[in-house]
């Protein structure tokens, strides 16, 4: 009997603490199709997972009890991809150009159940390779990353400071 209760106590602290947490999940529309990724189905994982990474990341700007869906629809990362004529990787070149990152998606926020926000958003940051980043000059997606961190500022974070 002692050991039924100590389980039964132990699956609700469980339950409860599950409650407490913010969560952000991510998921990708048709990876393949995006317009811009790396084409070799090692590298496109690689990307995809560096980017499911970072979205986990901002959890830690949510409130306890908060899910962040997010559905990318499409990437078109910064820069161009330019082959290389005898085997190897590709190089990706950023120019400042008309190569800015841009990104298609949509999201949900909750809180119990309940959707506090949600939309379908085109980021885009012309400007990429202007001002200071956070993120280190070795951070291949540095870019996606700052824009990332531009919108969900901009949206996510002053709404859920409302509440």
């Amino acid at each position: 009997m002692r050991g039924l209760t100590r389980t039964m106590l132990a699956a609700a602290l469980a339950l409860l603490a599950s409650a407490a947490w913010a969560d952000v999940s991510v998921s990708y529309v048709k990876p393949d199709d995006f317009t811009d990724v790396p084409r070799n189905a090692i590298d496109r994982e690689r990307v995809l997972k560096d980017f499911s990474d970072y979205f986990a990341t901002l959890n830690k700007k949510l409130p306890a009890g908060q899910s962040l869906k997010i559905e990318v629809l499409d990437i078109d990362m910064a820069g161009r991809m330019w082959p290389r004529r005898h085997g190897g990787e590709d190089i990706r070149v950023l120019n400042g150009g008309a190569d800015w990152p841009r990104m298609h998606l949509r999201y949900t926020l909750e809180q119990d159940g309940t959707t506090l926000r949600s939309g379908d958003e085109q980021l885009s940051n012309m400007n990429y390779m202007q001002g200071v980043s956070r993120f280190n000059d070795s951070d291949t997606l540095r870019y996606e990353k700052q824009m990332l961190d531009d919108w969900f500022n901009k949206t996510i974070v002053p709404k859920v400071a409302k509440r």
